[in-house]
């Protein structure tokens, strides 16, 4: 075979190579029910170019797939989303986005696996879509933050409200976002970090 200069392969590109500095990462999950947000938050946070299995939404999931209040959405994550950010010269987390949908809900249990803990993306206009994901977290005893995804159409009530309707303990951080913001999303993921190592040093 001919191997010319342009079939050269020179590996990955600059940007997504690990920081030299780098000594520890994590792995974290974004989840939360079908069209909240997650796949934009994994593509607005992460410093390389995002890995996405988004698939043209068909026929097939008429009827099966529950997308009120999202009729407008036409690709959905079939598999996972993927990224990563360097919250600082040494720590790296590992973002991986999780399918909405019901059906696909299986793949769960190996991106679930290593995982430290989770974001739990919320819309407030379909709030139903996320009870059955925090009891799934809940029963896999993975912590979690919860983040209030601000559409511009979406509904606001109060913490404690929220908190009400979730079912969700006072010690759970909650925190408003907008997933489409690289700043806004940073700070969900703060939030979730600093909540991991309160649990992992519990004050005096």
């Amino acid at each position: 075979m001919d191997f010319r200069s342009s079939d050269t392969i020179t590996g990955p590109r600059s940007e997504d190579v690990l920081p030299t500095t780098a000594t520890a990462a994590v792995k974290v999950v974004i989840v939360g029910g079908f069209g909240v947000g997650k796949t934009t938050m994994v593509g607005s946070v992460s410093e390389i170019r995002p890995l996405t299995t988004e698939e043209t939404m068909t026929q097939a999931g008429v009827g099966v797939d529950d997308n009120a209040g999202v009729e407008s959405k036409t690709a959905t994550t079939v598999a996972m989303d993927f990224g990563r950010i360097s919250l600082s010269d040494e720590l790296i987390l590992y973002l991986f986005g999780t399918p909405g949908q019901e059906r696909f809900w299986f793949l769960w249990n190996g991106l679930f696996e290593g995982a430290l803990g989770a974001v739990v993306l919320i819309d407030t206009r379909r709030l139903q879509v996320s009870f059955d994901v925090i009891g799934r977290l809940e029963e896999r005893g993975v912590p979690f933050v919860v983040a209030v995804n601000t559409f511009p159409e979406a509904p606001h009530h109060p913490v404690e409200a929220l908190r009400s309707a979730l079912d969700l303990p006072d010690e759970v951080p909650m925190i408003d976002c907008d997933a489409r913001l690289r700043t806004s999303s940073r700070d969900v993921l703060m939030t979730l970090m600093r909540y991991l190592h309160r649990l992992a040093v519990p004050l005096a």
